[in-house]
């Protein structure tokens, strides 16, 4: 069990590393001061995972609290800032790292809140919110349409990552790292190719317009 909460627990720094980056390249692209993209950064990586302590009770919320992620926020808002060049290399940099961000918050979401003892439907619930809530509060504070209003496939993609952990709890199937890894892996996998083949979900009402032309 220890091996297990210390693999969840890996899974989110890594979570909080991947999605400050998202953050940080965000809001350097915004061009805004030091402070704003470490701000950004922070809120990214540890927004959705404060939402869903509060959610479940685990106050005060382990992204306030426990400075390892202050830590790892301000190492990944620093690196994204002084290798900005690099990377910026990367294809679309701020939707690969949130891609990242996205399938191990999806997982770990959904497993602490099983660990506090809330149904599946909850820990769904709260694993996709714990995968978007930091990605949303960046696009408001930056103005943009929060990616889970548009037609992207994205909230469905971290929706698919908690499931499997549900279920792998519900079953019992393993020791349930192995569980955790085909989840992310999962959430990932779908995030990128529906970025890669530009699937996205339908649109009620597209052909509208033009239906109104022939009548």
């Amino acid at each position: 069990m220890d091996k297990l909460y210390s693999l969840y627990y890996v899974l989110e720094l890594a979570g909080t590393f991947a999605f400050a980056i998202s953050g940080a390249t965000a809001a350097r692209k915004r061009k805004l001061d030091i402070f704003g993209i470490c701000a950004i950064a922070f809120v990214v990586a540890c927004g959705g995972g404060i939402l869903r302590d509060l959610c479940i009770g685990a106050l005060p919320p382990a992204g306030l609290t426990n400075w390892h992620y202050l830590v790892v926020a301000l190492i990944a808002t620093a690196l994204t800032v002084g290798f900005f060049s690099l990377v910026q290399r990367l294809n679309h940099p701020v939707l690969f790292f949130d891609a990242i961000g996205l399938s191990l918050f999806a997982v770990t979401g959904a497993q602490k809140s099983l660990a506090y003892g809330y149904n599946g439907e909850v820990a769904v619930l709260l694993g996709i919110t714990t995968a978007v809530g930091g990605g949303v509060i960046r696009d408001i504070l930056l103005t943009r349409v929060p990616i889970i209003l548009e037609k992207e496939i994205y909230a469905l993609a971290a929706l698919l990552g908690a499931l499997i952990v549900v279920i792998g709890d519900h079953f019992k199937w393993g020791s349930g790292g192995w569980v955790a890894i085909a989840a992310l892996t999962v959430c990932f996998t779908l995030r990128i190719l529906a970025l890669r083949y530009h699937w996205d979900l339908p649109t009620p009402g597209k052909n509208d317009t033009g239906s109104e032309k022939h009548n």
